[in-house]
């Protein structure tokens, strides 16, 4: 069963070793436990639907808690303290297109905003219910999963766009071929949100972001029907497959999706390589970058992180073994750990991951074989239950992402970190931050960073803390030169930063675009585009 206060399935637990919770306890304190709300309390407190009867729309109270809201920290906060003050009116769960056109005139007709849903992992805030009277309606789109078609000749497949991540890929597998989107999300979010958000996989150094794996699909809008073609390729004027990518529900609800797919790889492997510091580590994944090796991963951890993974491995011995044998190759406090992997069949898979070696060693890298990647594989998307776990020690855990070139990396980790750890510094709390380069291209990489902070016990007081440390590192974003979001999306909680990326101009366009989809506004109001009022106000 998913939870329904946290993340992911409640049977999964992600145990943290007492050496690695007493690392954190010495950084940052102990945490302040608390007792979440009950979800009888919070459906009990949901108000009693006002929309007009529909066959595909449920109003239950139950049904509506478990759309209110999505997967970042102020949803939690929500969830966990049962302070949810705005829900859908109801939640449809459409079949086919024909279904999700109804749904769109009856909105029209009774003036009711939607929001689509797919997976319910959004972290930006793309499902807040807006604070109004408008009636709203949420869309699951879990019903609409089905594979359409395969065309194995043009190597294309057609998805229901309510597909999730691991029942995708086990229709394809079934035919020998994958889609090779992986986002840490893939258990829980849907093929239909990863095109909306522009969404990256961790392994699309190979198979490409989304972007590149989006061919063409269906978009049912309040001004009718819109099918994008598949191409090759194509000059025939704008791409509207651009129209839809990014377009986090604000021109309609997308339904079906046709994605360029793979043969399953023959062969896989993930090694990992240490570095004696960050700027010997950052000169070997650019150079590695650059080569332009068939190469399926590269991820960069800084060494806060990588003394961090470290801490949480447990092991004890056989790691203090590894940091013992490190120091001995000049790889001691500051050492900064490097996954790489590469897909594919077997010669191709060892031209890359030979050659990336040796790139990796010119800067002073240790090759210390596969199992640490392997390990990393088997528990990618088992990383992020550490929310619920360091949650119930009273610890809060919550990330920002971006993109720079490569001159602007090392100075955007920095002032990310710094400006957060000052934010919390201001309440006379402190914060263990860390970063990595989870995406690298020739140009320049994106920089991930995770805070993990101590939680009060009071709602008012933690959401003022979030908001005091999202503004200050979102504003070191936009001050150094990134983008706003290179694989979360924009949301509500990024928003009100999108015009320093897009320019007057641009969010004029922006406006007149979505308004031409939808003229009454009623798509996912509140969503992506900037609202009037400045962050440093909220």
């Amino acid at each position: 069963m998913r939870r329904w206060n946290g993340w992911g399935d409640d049977s999964i637990e992600f145990a943290v070793n007492a050496d690695a919770l007493g690392f954190l306890q010495e950084r940052i304190g102990q945490g302040v436990l608390q007792k979440d709300a009950s979800k009888a309390s919070v459906i009990a407190s949901v108000p009693t639907s006002r929309l007009t009867p529909h066959p595909l729309i449920d109003t239950s109270p139950e049904v509506r808690v478990q759309h209110s809201l999505g997967q970042s920290l102020p949803d939690w906060l929500k969830m966990r303290f049962g302070r949810i003050e705005q829900f859908p009116d109801g939640v449809a769960f459409p079949e086919s297109s024909e279904q999700v056109r109804q749904l769109l005139d009856y909105a029209s007709r009774h003036d009711v905003a939607l929001i689509p849903y797919g997976g319910g992992t959004s972290v930006v805030g793309h499902l807040a219910v807006p604070r109004s009277n408008q009636l709203v309606l949420s869309v699951s789109m879990v019903r609409m999963a089905q594979l359409l078609n395969l065309d194995k000749e043009a190597q294309l497949a057609t998805f229901g766009a309510g597909v999730f991540g691991p029942d995708l890929e086990a229709q394809l597998r079934a035919h020998g071929y994958t889609l090779g989107h992986f986002p840490q999300s893939f258990e829980y979010s849907t093929l239909g949100g990863w095109v909306v958000t522009r969404s990256s996989g961790q392994q699309s150094l190979r198979y490409g972001r989304i972007e590149q794996l989006f061919a063409g699909g269906r978009i049912e809008t309040p001004a009718g029907r819109l099918d994008i073609p598949t191409f090759p390729a194509s000059a025939a004027g704008t791409d509207l497959r651009e129209i839809i990518l990014g377009s986090e529900g604000r021109i309609g609800i997308l339904t079906e999706v046709t994605v360029r797919i793979s043969r399953l790889p023959a062969s896989e492997e993930f090694h990992a390589v240490f570095f004696p510091d960050w700027d010997k580590a950052q000169q070997a994944v650019r150079s590695i970058a650059q080569a332009k090796l068939p190469l399926s991963m590269l991820r960069l951890s800084n060494s806060t992180e990588t003394l961090t993974s470290l801490k949480l491995a447990g092991h004890k011995k056989l790691i203090g073994l590894l940091e013992t044998y490190l120091a001995l190759r000049h790889c001691g406090d500051k050492k900064c750990l490097l996954l790489l992997g590469a897909s594919g069949d077997k010669p191709h898979v060892r031209h890359a991951i030979n050659n990336a070696l040796k790139l990796g060693k010119a800067h002073g890298g240790v090759h210390v074989g596969q199992t640490m990647g392997h390990k990393w594989k088997q528990g990618r998307f088992k990383n992020v239950y550490l929310r619920n776990t360091l949650w119930q020690q009273g610890y809060a855990i919550d990330t920002v992402e971006t993109a720079c070139d490569w001159p602007k990396v090392a100075g955007m980790m920095q002032a990310i970190e710094y400006a957060a750890t000052s934010a919390l510094a201001s309440d006379g709390e402190q914060l263990h931050t860390y970063t990595h380069l989870s995406h690298l291209y020739a140009q320049g990489a994106s920089v991930y960073t995770t805070f993990v902070y101590r939680l009060t016990g009071d709602y008012e007081r933690d959401l003022k803390r979030w908001k005091k440390l999202k503004a200050a590192a979102s504003q070191a974003i936009v001050d150094h030169g990134g983008t706003i979001s290179h694989q979360h999306g924009v949301g509500s909680d990024h928003a009100p930063y999108l015009h320093e990326e897009k320019g007057e101009l641009g969010i004029a366009a922006l406006r007149h675009l979505y308004q031409h989809f939808d003229p009454d506004g009623i798509m996912n109001p509140g969503k992506l585009l900037p609202e009037l009022s400045s962050p440093k106000e909220n």
